[in-house]
């Protein structure tokens, strides 16, 4: 690709690719290609400059000779990323913007004073006619005050005050439908389905491959935990799948032969088989953009609160303008009042301030699935925070494998990754990664294996029983027990790293021990928690109480609860919240789940558990703890600049009735300064909160 440098600073380049003019898509393949690229931390690109900016770490070189490689016909981008990128959305509202600006001064300019006239009462009739239907349902609401500010305009042959009203409320409606269609566009492809690869049956046996090569018809095996990849029908196994996303229902559905799944819901329980119906496309992005725009998830309290005030006054704006005539005889004071409202202020700055803050929070690798989630956590006093993979790094790594049988710590440390490679947890992950590091092959060699959530995995390999887990889990519940030859060996075991244990036919086979180092910025995002306005800071985990006591030493929890289950952390919630507080759940496994949807804000981790992404009300990138710092700080900011449009709201707009009603302010002028007002506190409230 032929390009030139525009302008550069360090870790920023801004570069214009040599062509007649640039496509949407190929504006997002180039996009697609930067923002994939390991030295990128974020990329811009402009379509109809076709510029495009890059930022980045390491040395410059690295990104010039990844432009250079760079052709539209070499990049692979999945259709979803295509067909909802955003950019005609945008486009056309632009247009939209323009075009009504253009009209509006070209009528002015081009069109007598007649024929505007009767332009303008033609067009009033539509406004004239939503306020007489809100009527006849028995509400006075604010498509009434439009209309009498309308008609009272057009009947007093005021035609240029009638126009300027009806252009800016269609200016402030057509921003806000852009404003409100831009952050559930850009909610609903952060939430739509991203899957990298999945199980598919072949020969009877579980292979792993990318979710771009199944075709119509092929058949993949869907594990308990995780999300149900492609549309289909159930081709074997029994499972209970939550359709939240989907359908809305709270509680997870059965599904067993013959009955259809949809792309996007979670398998809670069970194992199914489908035969997949549809693949790629935007199906699952639409579905999500349907159950967004159906439900009042977006809605917070605040808004919900702006909403029901704004209908509210409206009567009052009437009886302003009816008494101010009564004691003025002044038909222009009158006016003056009835041209001066609330409402439109409140319903259309606090939707667009609330979603300007949804849309702030994915530019910081944070998912909120709903305003009232922003506001929850604003409020919250209480952050409970499960361990693994939570306060410890993501990424555990196995130390040592301790061999109690004649197997070698390689063939165990191979059987191990066999059983774990289903299962979507960081103690897992890190003995599949160990077991690829080492090159250690391990195709499928066991029979159906279970899940026990929180416990283990317990499956059949060459009519063995092998069972991988914690020590409840192998020594208590599983009966399992240690080689009396290899006791005193068990019990010398280094006390440094947490453990998985692997038994074969009831007896232990290996120890497995796992290094979940804490995050480096854990104990700096608890101070800062705290600082913040959370007064109780709680961890809670399945580990043993010796790792979980020196973690919470470390990072400066209030209290600790260890070897708990899911149960416990949910139950836990639950009493926390029965006392009045406020609390907040962050995790990121199969056994968070309960605690995440009990809590007043479930926040789960990126990498983790698909079902705890699906249930929980917002996600955080894996990468850096501080993003709950971050959440937390864009939520007292929001909920601040919704009180502080309330008072600039309410206070401007009295001061401009009291300036009509003693005759300082003409009708036009109040209607002209109270509509741009309006827009002014839209454009303010889409503003950066944490500039």
């Amino acid at each position: 690709m032929k390009f030139s440098i525009k302008h550069e600073i360090k870790g920023r380049i801004r570069v214009h690719l040599h062509q007649n003019r640039m496509s949407f898509e190929q504006a997002d393949t180039l996009l697609y290609y930067l923002t994939n690229n390991q030295y990128v931390t974020n990329a811009k690109v402009f379509e109809r400059t076709a510029d495009a900016a890059i930022y980045f770490v390491g040395d410059r070189e690295n990104i010039i000779e990844a432009l250079r490689k760079f052709a539209y016909e070499n990049v692979d981008v999945p259709a979803a990323v295509l067909e909802t990128s955003g950019r005609g959305l945008n486009n056309t509202y632009q247009r939209k913007m323009v075009e009504k600006v253009v009209y509006r001064y070209a009528r002015r300019i081009l069109l007598p004073y007649p024929v505007r006239a009767v332009y303008t009462t033609a067009m009033s009739l539509k406004y004239i006619y939503k306020g007489v239907k809100t009527l006849l349902k028995g509400k006075i609401e604010v498509p009434v005050l439009d209309a009498t500010a309308i008609g009272v305009s057009v009947i007093r042959n005021d035609i240029a005050t009638a126009d300027s009203i009806m252009f800016l409320l269609g200016i402030g409606e057509l921003l806000e439908e852009w404003t409100h269609k831009k952050s559930v566009d850009d909610l609903a492809r952060t939430m739509s389905l991203n899957t990298g690869s999945v199980w598919m049956l072949s020969d009877g046996k579980e292979v792993q491959v990318s979710s771009n090569d199944i075709k119509e018809g092929d058949c993949v095996v869907v594990h308990m935990g995780t999300i149900i990849p492609f549309d289909g029908e159930v081709y074997d196994g029994e499972a209970m799948v939550n359709q939240a996303s989907i359908t809305g229902e709270s509680m997870p559905v059965r599904r067993v032969k013959d009955n259809y799944v949809y792309a996007g819901t979670v398998v809670e329980e069970g194992e199914i088989t489908i035969k997949v119906k549809k693949v790629g496309g935007t199906s699952q992005y639409e579905k999500i953009v349907g159950m967004i725009e159906e439900t009042e998830k977006l809605k917070s309290a605040s808004e919900s609160k702006a909403s029901h005030i704004a209908d509210k006054l409206v009567p009052y704006t009437l009886g302003g303008t009816a008494l101010t005539y009564l004691l003025t005889r002044n038909v222009t004071k009158a006016l003056s009042v009835l041209m001066v409202d609330f409402s439109c202020a409140l319903k259309l700055a606090m939707p667009i301030t609330v979603l300007s803050a949804i849309r702030e929070a994915s530019l910081h690798n944070v998912t909120v699935k709903g305003g009232k989630f922003l506001e929850a956590v604003s409020e919250a006093d209480t952050i409970v925070f499960d361990k693994t993979g939570t306060l410890t790094k993501a990424k555990p790594t196995v130390v040592d494998v301790v061999s109690f049988c004649d197997e070698t710590p390689d063939e165990l440390l191979r059987i191990a990754a066999c059983l774990e490679e289903h299962f979507p947890h960081s103690m897992a992950k890190a003995v599949v990664e160990a077991a690829k590091q080492k090159s250690l092959e391990h195709e499928e060699m066991h029979s159906k294996v279970d899940y026990v959530v929180a416990h283990g995995i317990s499956s059949y390999i060459d009519n063995r029983k092998a069972v991988i887990g914690s020590y409840h889990f192998v020594f208590e519940d599983e009966k399992c027990i240690v080689p009396e030859d290899k006791k005193e060996q068990f019990e010398n075991i280094s006390d440094e790293y947490s453990r998985l244990y692997l038994a074969i036919q009831g007896e232990l086979a290996a120890v497995i021990l796992i290094e979940d180092p804490l995050r480096d910025e854990a104990e700096a995002v608890v101070n800062s928690l705290r600082k913040s306005g959370i007064s109780k800071v709680v961890m809670m985990t399945g580990d043993s109480d010796r790792i979980a006591k020196n973690i919470a030493e470390k990072v400066g929890v209030d209290v600790y609860y260890s070897e708990v289950l899911p149960a416990d952390k949910a139950a836990f919630v639950e009493k926390e919240r029965s006392e009045g507080r406020k609390v907040i759940m962050i995790g990121d496994g199969i056994n968070d789940s309960p605690a995440l949807s009990a809590a007043n804000v479930g926040i789960a981790i990126s990498d983790g558990a698909e079902i705890a992404r699906e249930i929980a009300d917002i996600t955080v990138g894996s990468d850096d703890l501080y993003q709950i710092v971050t959440l937390k700080m864009l939520s007292d900011a929001l909920m601040k600049r919704i009180k502080k449009n309330y008072r600039t709201i309410v206070g401007f707009n009295s001061g401009l009735i009291l300036c009509g009603v003693t005759g300082i302010l003409a009708p036009t002028t109040s209607a002209l300064l109270h509509n741009a007002s309006t827009l002014a506190i839209s454009l303010k409230s889409m503003e950066s909160f944490l500039d």
